[in-house]
Parts: structure tokens; C-alpha cells; sequence
């Protein structure tokens, strides 16, 4: 038998929702959790898919499945979350080689047929969580990639971003990210006067109907 669970990397807590999958089966679930976190510990703070295979002596056997790629990708970056407008909001500037670095781990378990189309698979992933990459749109990445562009850090599977290169990332973004600051705190500004104005327009609007409604009321 196959229970499929999805932990946190590294650790997993013999909660309510595993005691319900596992307590049926009588097998030892604190044996479970120590396992599973042992088995998931490179993945500390991300989510990870683990299948657990129970024989009929109730022993078991552990898979570890590759993490979402959204989930590697906030770890490689250090963000907690995706953009929730990624057209607007942009949440993390990453190199070329933090997207290989991802792309190295979901790899073996993706239907890419070579690993370049691996890379532009996990750039297409940075596109809805509002993600840049090299001061680029993860859209114009992926023409750059067609290009040839990054062909040699591709090749030799770079992960190792340069300081300077780093460096020069991330004051690219702290400036976009002080535009966007600046933008949010002006819509919210904008938005009670808005409020506001719809409100005094409202009744004028409602008055226009009754109104209208009285000259047809009057012609019948």
C-alpha cells in the first residue's frame, strides 16, 4: 500500500492529519516521522511529496518525491511567498545560476527532454510568482535562453552566483522594490478619496433614476 503525504522538509509532526492516514494501519508512526525527517532534511523550510510504501508485516519503505518548483524557487531566494500581482509586483531578482540551481533538483523528475528545456521550465515557473531574473522579465529569460545567451552557464550547470554579480542584483531591485513601495502607498492614498467620491455621487445617480422612473410612471 501507498500513502502519499506532503511534509515539511525535515520536519514532519505526528499531527491529526497523519495520525488519520497511518493510525488505521498500526504501524509506528513516531518510527514514521523520524524517518521521513531524516529522509527530508536537505529540504529544511519548503514542502516536500513523500510517498510512504507499507508491506503487509507493517514495515515500510520511503520516497522522496522533488519539491514544487515554487517551493525551491522561494528557498533558492529567500522569499516566503510568490506576488499575488506578478504583472505589478515583483518579489525577488535571481541570477541564472539560482534558476540552474533549481532546475538541477527537479531535473530528474521532469519530462524535459535535455536540461536547457529543464531551465526554461523553471523560468516559466517565475512568471506568475512575480519573479525577475538577471534585471529581466522571467518572458524575456526565456527569449534569451532561445537565443543562446546562457548557453555556456547552462552547459556547466553553474550554480555559484558571483558577488559582484550579486550584488549588483540585488541594488537593481531594491530600487524596484522602493518604486513598488511608493506606487502601493499611493494607491492607498488614492483609494479612500475614490471611496468617497463614488459615496457623493451615489445618491445623484439614484435621484436621476427616480427620476426617470417618475416621467414613465406619468406617461402611462
Amino acid at each position: 500500500m501507498i500513502i502519499k503525504l506532503l511534509v515539511d522538509g525535515g520536519d514532519m509532526k505526528p499531527g491529526p492529519a497523519v495520525g488519520q492516514k497511518l493510525g488505521p494501519l498500526g504501524i509506528n508512526i513516531g518510527k514514521v516521522v523520524q524517518e521521513v525527517n531524516e529522509a527530508t532534511k536537505n529540504f529544511k523550510g519548503i514542502k516536500v511529496p513523500v510517498e510512504l510504501n507499507i508491506n503487509k508485516d507493517k514495515s515500510f519503505s520511503i520516497t522522496v518525491l522533488s519539491p514544487p518548483t515554487l517551493e525551491l524557487l522561494k528557498k533558492e531566494l529567500g522569499i516566503e511567498k510568490a506576488s499575488g500581482d506578478s504583472k505589478r509586483i515583483k518579489v525577488a531578482n535571481a541570477s541564472i545560476e539560482q534558476i540552474i540551481s533549481v532546475a538541477k533538483i527537479k531535473y530528474p523528475n521532469m519530462l524535459a527532454n535535455n536540461f536547457k528545456s529543464a531551465v526554461k521550465s523553471v523560468v516559466g515557473s517565475c512568471v506568475s510568482a512575480g519573479i525577475l531574473i538577471e534585471n529581466k522579465t522571467a518572458k524575456e529569460i526565456e527569449e534569451a535562453i532561445d537565443a543562446g545567451k546562457y548557453d555556456k552557464e547552462i552547459e556547466e550547470q553553474k550554480t555559484e552566483t558571483a558577488p559582484e554579480k550579486r550584488k549588483e542584483l540585488d541594488e537593481y531591485f531594491a530600487k524596484i522594490k522602493a518604486e513598488q513601495e511608493k506606487l502601493v502607498e499611493k494607491e492607498k492614498k488614492e483609494k479612500p478619496a475614490e471611496e468617497e467620491k463614488a459615496e457623493k455621487e451615489k445618491p445623484v445617480e439614484e435621484e436621476k433614476k427616480e427620476s426617470s422612473e417618475e416621467k414613465t410612471e406619468g406617461k402611462k
